[in-house]
């Protein structure tokens, strides 16, 4: 049963959490996995803090939300995450049994449940689960355009010296 109000307010921490990831200069992607009101795993991008391509904001959430319920099976959860997931977050997505994926912003360049790609779809895998899209949008979209100017201003900044 989807909760608009939920929906909104488990969006806001992942927000938060991809704030926080912008703080460390990372692409500000947030997620949290929710299980019965309650979060139970929260990650956010760190690519680049730790040198590893798969240090993406969902597949933390995931890990640490397998550990918390002693089990890869996620299947009484949501994972709410600020931008569209990639292939790989997919895949992790599927592989996990979420019951549910709630994002904000769509990823035009590689986003892989509407945008790019459409890897979660029904019936392509021994697992779908239900997608809603859109929470928040304006506000993850505005966060990732913001870094993004940013950093271009920093680097037109330091190319000028």
């Amino acid at each position: 049963m989807m909760d608009h109000q939920a929906d909104e307010r488990f969006m806001r921490r992942a927000l938060e959490l991809a704030e926080e990831a912008a703080r460390w200069g990372e692409v500000p992607v947030g997620a949290v996995v929710v299980e019965d009101g309650r979060i139970v795993g929260e990650g956010f991008n760190r690519r680049e803090t730790w040198r590893d391509g798969t240090a993406h904001a969902e597949m933390l959430a995931i890990g640490e939300a397998s550990r918390r319920l002693g089990g890869w099976r996620l299947t009484n959860c949501v994972l709410y995450v600020t931008l569209e997931p990639c292939p790989m977050c997919a895949g992790a997505i599927v592989l996990s049994r979420l019951r549910r994926l709630v994002y904000g912003a769509a990823d035009a360049k590689g986003g892989a449940v509407e945008s790019k790609v459409r890897l979660l779809e029904a019936g392509l895998w021994n697992h779908a689960p239900e997608i809603t899209s859109g929470i928040l949008a304006d506000d993850c979209a505005k966060l990732l355009t913001d870094f993004f100017r940013k950093r271009r201003a920093e680097r037109r900044e330091g190319e000028a010296r």
